[in-house]
């Protein structure tokens, strides 16, 4: 490899490809202010949930709430769907005008991490690795017993 590639800082956000038949399913990371550990608490899983069941321009299907940050896949909601960046950017509005504490405040790192899936098993794949993660950092010892995740909707991949 002649020459390194950087460390990129911030995300490059590639348009959503659509596909014949395909759906899109995007793997998105989003991370709290300066990684503080505030998103594990029922309170915190229900303000985000209800915010993104209020920004219904995308569904989101199955997700984990980390501590410090948030894995979870979205789709579509219908043909006109908002851009994903102003989709998240909203939701992210509407969980913070109510968040409770004033002391977490600014609650959402600037940007976030995404990756539209290709295949099903890119799916699977990504899906055990987000559930995994609270065994990884020592938070559990089966991921099923991690309180803060689930699925809201059912995001099929049909190849």
């Amino acid at each position: 490899m002649p020459y390194p590639l950087p460390f990129r800082k911030t995300p490059i956000h590639l348009p959503v490809r659509e596909a014949f038949n395909r759906p899109i399913i995007i793997f998105v990371t989003v991370c709290s202010a300066k990684r503080k550990p505030i998103f594990c608490s029922k309170e915190a899983h229900d303000i985000i949930v209800r915010a993104w069941r209020e920004a219904d321009g995308w569904l989101v299907g199955r997700y984990v709430i980390m501590p410090d940050h948030i894995h979870l896949f979205c789709s579509p909601a219908t043909m006109d769907y908002p851009d994903l960046t102003r989709w998240i950017q909203y939701w992210k509005s509407l969980s913070s005008r109510t968040w409770p504490r004033e002391s977490d405040k600014p609650i959402w790192q600037r940007s976030f991490w995404d990756t539209q899936l290709r295949r099903g098993q890119c799916y699977e794949e990504r899906w055990e690795y987000a559930r995994q993660n609270p065994v990884k950092k020592g938070l559990v010892r089966n991921p099923n017993d991690w309180p803060y995740q689930g699925e809201m909707k059912v995001l099929r991949w049909k190849e």
